[in-house]
């Protein structure tokens, strides 16, 4: 099949999208990929690429053809919005002259911003070729629960975009089943075909590198880690006091990662004499499951925001591949899917006293109990998440537009 892949982030900026691209090229699909000059999430043009340097490319098979784009600097404001903004329009040139040729199947990544999906749109009405979109962050409710911005007409009209890409997608793939109502209230096709497709743990997670990469020692004590964006969703002001009430516990907090919460974190420690928070700063991907390795519990925390209890935070699915307890702070899905499937607890966002309570008793855990954990965490992922099994399914939509049931 030929197949036209459609995000304003690709390799080498890290997303689930990689994967799925270079699987398909292993089996033996010609993939294209419409994106963006790499800036993510630095800021800064990835080293070897520039606003007008390095327009198109093979990568692992795929041919990947960049369009310009303004970097999003540090993410913020006025520079957020021109990245946004420079995408859309430099990519309608884009598909005009230099994305050529018919697909079979055109399939859009759907993170933030959701106009990411407009030149997929403009090829699929011009072929006239089926396109998926793959949901993987709703708006407006996402850029509402993110930031203070209330602008009900600049609300009104990205909400109008969202229901026109909606109503001229064939199908809709859903990284959450709580992203269901939200998307049907938009549509006025009740009948839309909406399909469950979530995350899957990346490949380090499930082949294991022969060669160890090495990684700093943690702390001596019980280690909770947290692996992934540093951001203002992933609520930190819950996170340090819960710390803070087990300072006497011999519980530290490891955070492996990055972002503009960065040094808040820095000075609420500082303020507030938290001795037992350590951050380490950001690593590879690849360097991932040797941090895991070593931490008793795997942390994942979002904001008590109702947008984020439609939402599974991809690290789940990377933490169960590796057979990792979880201690979760967030609300909806997420909790739902940690305590159900028995790896460990999962409280409501924002509850800071309930996650420090969960954290002393899973230290107190009898052995027997964590192993218990651990077994149940990776045999769910297998039989909902399993990368082999999602891609036989996506792979069968394609070739044959049965639903995945």
């Amino acid at each position: 099949m030929k197949i036209l892949f459609v995000s304003q982030y690709f390799y080498p900026e890290i997303f689930k999208g990689n994967e799925l691209v270079f699987d398909l090229v292993k089996r033996g699909h010609e993939v294209t990929v419409l994106t963006a000059k790499p800036n993510y999430p630095s800021g800064k043009f990835f080293e070897g690429y520039s606003f007008f340097g390095k327009k198109e490319e093979i990568i692992q098979g795929a041919r990947v053809i960049r369009t310009p784009v303004y970097p999003r600097k540090n993410g913020k404001g006025i520079h957020l919005m021109l990245n946004y903004l420079s995408f859309v329009f430099f990519s309608y040139f884009t598909c005009l002259f230099r994305v050529k040729g018919k697909f079979d199947v055109i399939f859009v990544q759907q993170l933030s911003p959701v106009t990411m999906a407009l030149p997929g749109l403009w090829i699929k009405k011009r072929r006239n070729t089926p396109l998926y979109l793959w949901v993987l962050d709703l708006w407006p409710e996402s850029i509402l629960a993110a930031s203070n911005f209330k602008n009900s007409f600049v609300i009104k009209g990205i909400e109008n975009i969202v229901k026109k890409i909606y109503k001229n997608s064939d199908t809709i793939l859903i990284s959450s089943k709580y992203f269901e109502k939200s998307i049907r209230d938009k549509v006025v096709d009740k009948n839309k075909s909406i399909i469950y497709f979530p995350n899957w743990a990346e490949d380090v997670f499930t082949n294991l590198p022969k060669k160890e990469i090495p990684t700093p020692d943690l702390p001596l004590g019980f280690n909770i880690m947290f692996a992934g964006n540093v951001g203002e969703s992933q609520d930190f002001e819950t996170i340090l006091s819960a710390a803070e009430l087990t300072k006497t516990e011999n519980i530290n907090w490891v955070i492996i990662g990055d972002g503009r919460k960065i040094d808040w974190i820095k000075s609420e420690i500082k303020a507030r004499n938290i001795n037992n928070v350590y951050l380490l700063g950001r690593y590879s991907l690849e360097s991932m499951p040797f941090f895991f390795k070593k931490a008793d519990v795997m942390l994942v925390s979002l904001k008590d925001e109702p947008v984020f209890a439609l939402t599974v935070p991809a690290k789940v699915q990377a933490y169960m591949a590796s057979g990792k307890i979880i201690l979760g702070s967030l609300n909806g899905e997420g909790k739902e899917l940690i305590n159900e499937s028995n790896c460990g607890f999962a409280v409501s966002a924002g509850d800071y006293k309930l996650l420090g309570q969960k954290a002393i008793e899973l230290k107190n855990l009898e052995e027997e109990k964590k192993q218990e954990m651990q077994y149940n965490s990776i045999v769910y992922y297998e039989k909902n998440f399993s990368k082999q099994m999602l891609f036989d399914k996506l792979e069968k939509l394609f070739t044959s537009n049965t639903t995945i049931k």
